[in-house]
């Protein structure tokens, strides 16, 4: 059976930032900024971006387009008689299923809203009760599952279609909207009044603020926020790197995903910041800010419903870019496992994703006593505290480790991979620091992250 491949470089750039900007590094990002000093977190952030995310990156999609298959087969490809590295394909193929598995309810939230704030749903309501449209969503059962079930269809019907007409084409089309609707925006947020007010608290570094609120907290923020932006240690890159050609060097190509990554988290900041201070809301973090501040914000503003709806689209291809690349990711692991077909592979998954989302979809109504990370947590937070605090961090250190040691795939191989073709090469010199400094601090990443969650 053929193995199909990206029409394009273009293709193969976007589906890779559209895997990575997803809603958290939308509503996340910006508050952390704001929190840890404004400029003074970005430049940290974006040290940490390319010391942390580019080489890890590098290695997926090195191990993807030597293998010429999903996770599910790349180690067995790579690895040597006898080893054993094939063993964590099933922890990554779980770590797919289990982030679609939460992802599909809060994308079918903002799809919800988007419906919700182009009907006029918000126009008249007081702060309290924009609050409320929340929650009763939340805890509406049938609501949240048909919400959910509504992504499914869309992410798994445009797989179906095929990777070049399908997930390719429609990526390109979303991200370029989703760039030109951001942007539109951007210029709106920043034409209100006191607008200045919110770009100077985002953007002008403040070493006091990141005093404040304590220099260890603000490093690990950056840390962890450059690590799990990129969605790496699961396959969801290597992917990608399978579907292309060796014309271009690896390097060029995964700076480019960050590049965007970032251009469109920091767009996300000025989108929100500068309307937050010139209507005077906090812009506080997580599902708060666009499903309560941010309505609240388009209720007073004028012609708010249609920008309204317009950052509602901006949102949905936020979360659909996502939801289409790991959809891509685990039908590969079915044609390439078993040879199916990629028709049978999307039917047999939708039938996967809907049952396993349905858990998440009513956990907050029919299991909401179900309270596993303590009172107040959901079925949502232990699917998204597994993926975000457990599989990626180890899985990034299996790369890690793959890509640097002569038990692995090793070190020669990964940079003959990484450099084939034209563009920035994967420096030499950099392989003591990726193969024992790195895993210390991804460890460190995963240690804290399991006791901040945890015990604090």
């Amino acid at each position: 059976m053929n193995r199909e491949n990206l029409s394009s470089r273009l293709g193969f750039i976007l589906l890779s930032a559209g895997c990575a900007i997803g809603l958290g590094n939308i509503w996340r990002f910006p508050y952390m900024v704001g929190k840890y000093g404004g400029g003074a977190f970005v430049l940290v952030y974006l040290f940490f971006l390319i010391i942390l995310g580019l080489p890890i990156i590098v290695m997926e999609y090195s191990v993807g387009r030597a293998s010429k298959k999903s996770v599910a087969q790349s180690f067995h490809v790579l690895e040597k008689k006898g080893q054993k590295w094939h063993w964590f394909s099933y922890v990554a193929m779980a770590g797919n299923y289990l982030l679609v598995m939460f992802y599909t309810t809060i994308a079918g939230w903002m799809l919800a809203y988007f419906v919700k704030m182009l009907n006029g749903d918000f126009i008249g309501l007081t702060p309290k009760e924009v609050g409320d449209v929340f929650s009763s969503l939340q805890i509406n059962p049938q609501a949240s599952v048909f919400w959910m079930v509504l992504i499914v269809v869309i992410g798994c019907g445009i797989c179906a279609v095929g990777l070049q007409r399908g997930v390719e084409k429609v990526t390109k089309v979303m991200m370029g909207l989703l760039l030109a609707v951001m942007l539109l925006l951007v210029v709106k947020s920043l034409s209100l009044d006191g607008a200045m007010k919110g770009v100077e608290f985002y953007l002008i570094p403040d070493f006091n603020a990141l005093m404040e609120n304590g220099i260890f907290n603000a490093i690990y923020g950056a840390m962890g926020q450059a690590f799990f932006t990129l969605s790496i240690g699961m396959g969801g890159m290597a992917i990608f790197g399978s579907y292309i050609g060796r014309e271009r060097s690896l390097t060029g190509e995964g700076f480019r995903v960050l590049a965007l990554d970032t251009f469109v988290a920091t767009m996300a900041g000025l989108i929100i910041f500068p309307a937050c201070m010139s209507f005077g809301v906090d812009a506080g973090s997580g599902p708060g800010l666009v499903f309560v501040t941010l309505p609240n914000i388009f209720n007073v503003m004028d012609n708010g419903q249609m920008w309204g709806t317009l950052f509602f689209i901006f949102m949905n291809f936020a979360a659909l870019s996502t939801i289409i690349a790991v959809f891509e990711n685990i039908v590969s692991f079915s044609i390439d496992l078993f040879q199916w077909s990629r028709k049978k592979s999307v039917i047999l998954n939708f039938i996967i994703i809907v049952i396993g989302s349905i858990p998440c979809a009513i956990g907050f109504s029919i299991l909401s006593g179900f309270q596993p990370l303590g009172a107040g947590s959901a079925v949502l937070d232990l699917l998204d505290f597994l993926v975000s605090n457990v599989i990626m961090p180890l899985g990034s250190l299996v790369f890690l480790f793959f890509c640097t040691r002569k038990i692995g795939w090793g070190w020669k191989s990964f940079m003959s991979e990484a450099n084939a073709g034209k563009g920035l090469g994967f420096p030499e010199k950099a392989k003591f620091y990726v193969s024992w400094i790195l895993p210390l601090i991804v460890i460190f990443i995963f240690l804290f992250g399991l006791w901040e969650k945890l015990f604090m």
